[in-house]
């Protein structure tokens, strides 16, 4: 059974790993669609999770633009009593066409959650998440932070929401919103789910000490690097081996790591693999886990062999030469949100 742990410096526990959601929904719907699992295909990943003790699922109104919330919120409904799971959900992706159809005014907020809830099937969300800075998507409207933080307060003064979580800023931005809400006495997060993975370290300059000084928990997104730690792309992107690394989202994939010496870390992931006797996505997430602030990884899967071995990673523990090992050839690149493309 899989640990749990607190969330941050908040009283919510949570399962050591959080299970990605953005491929499940209606195929062909939305970014993903061209990889998404029915209700029906996710329903045995869903109750397997739930077998394995991971109670901590993560999702938001823009993957399958909207159909993801239905499908986990169906399935969380059938599968597990409300106060035995935990839920994000995230707000600001451009849910329509129209100007306040996204972003972070107040009206996008209220509005989206609104939307979240009765696709979701569910009175409150445990957690909602900022899809980004209030600031962070270019081409929508920039309110000012206040209006932000008060309307996320608001929310959660409401019963709607019962705790925030921020995703993919600069560490000043955070600090801002933190301080912001402090000064007001205005609810804070608890979490940041950030770009971490040992192909992309950068958030380890700012963003990761400021939260472990703070007690604001790191929830990774993209621990595998969307396969490429997992070995799906065999030392190239023309090499993909996996519907979603062969499909649209491989352009996504492209953009997000850059690094020089990506595939190199990569190969070196399947060559500890290989002499500890494990997966290369067990090492990858054992590396995560070894870091001391990371709380609970965001994992997607699509097979429940997958999900068994990923659940299997947090019992390994990575000893010092290995950890060097694998870190060695990193060098250092351009933070993605100085380009806006994290």
């Amino acid at each position: 059974m899989l640990a749990t742990t607190q969330l941050g410096n908040s009283g919510l526990s949570v399962s050591r790993l959080c299970l990605g959601t953005m491929n499940f929904g209606k195929p062909g719907r939305g970014h993903q669609g061209d990889w998404t699992l029915t209700l029906d295909e996710a329903r045995p990943i869903f109750k397997a999770a739930l077998d394995h003790g991971l109670f901590y699922f993560d999702c938001a109104n823009v993957y399958g633009l909207g159909a993801c919330e239905e499908v986990v919120g169906a399935l969380l409904r059938e599968l597990a009593p409300r106060d035995q799971f935990v839920l994000a959900t995230k707000v600001s992706g451009k849910m329509g066409e129209h100007p306040n159809q996204g972003g972070l005014s107040r009206k996008h907020i209220v509005e989206g959650v609104d939307a979240s809830l009765k696709r979701l099937g569910l009175d409150y969300i445990d957690q909602l998440v900022i899809h980004r800075h209030p600031h962070g998507r270019p081409g929508m409207a920039m309110p000012p932070i206040e209006e932000t933080m008060e309307a996320l307060h608001d929310l959660v003064k409401a019963g709607k929401v019962l705790y925030l979580g921020g995703s993919s800023m600069f560490a000043w931005q955070f600090t801002e919103l933190q301080m912001t809400a402090e000064r007001h006495g205005w609810t804070k997060f608890v979490s940041m789910q950030n770009h971490y993975n040992l192909i992309y370290r950068e958030e380890e300059r700012e963003m990761n000490p400021y939260c472990a000084s703070t007690g604001v928990a790191l929830t990774p997104w993209s621990p595998l690097a969307r396969g490429i730690l997992t070995g799906s792309y065999k030392g190239s992107f023309d090499a993909g081996s996996t519907t979603r690394s062969q499909g649209q989202d491989r352009k996504r994939t492209e953009g997000l790591y850059r690094g020089e010496m990506d595939f190199a870390i990569a190969d070196r992931v399947v060559e500890v693999a290989e002499r500890l006797g494990h997966a290369p996505a067990q090492i990858a997430v054992a590396w995560l886990l070894s870091k001391p602030e990371v709380t609970a990884p965001v994992v997607g899967v699509s097979k429940i062999s997958q999900l068994d071995q990923l659940v299997a990673a947090t019992d390994i523990t990575l000893g010092a030469d290995d950890i060097a090992y694998l870190e060695e050839p990193y060098k250092p690149m351009e933070n993605l949100l100085s380009i806006g493309t994290s």
